[in-house]
């Protein structure tokens, strides 16, 4: 359980790093990428992105 915790963790980590870089090469604008702003704050919420990631990693996969 704190590995999955540990992993969950690194990823957010990593995905808050370079989301700037993702979004001026389109990732985080597609339709399905929901923001909205709650208490002040502005929460991201990448559905659509991380389907598409999600396909490229397997397409990879499936390459190499």
């Amino acid at each position: 359980m704190i590995r999955w915790l540990i992993a969950i963790l690194l990823v957010l980590m990593i995905f808050g790093g370079v989301h700037r870089w993702l979004e001026k090469i389109g990732l985080g604008r597609l339709p399905g990428d929901f923001r909205f702003k709650l208490f002040g704050r502005e929460f991201f919420v990448p559905i659509a992105s991380s389907v598409l990631l999600s396909v490229l990693a397997l397409v990879l996969g499936r390459i190499f």
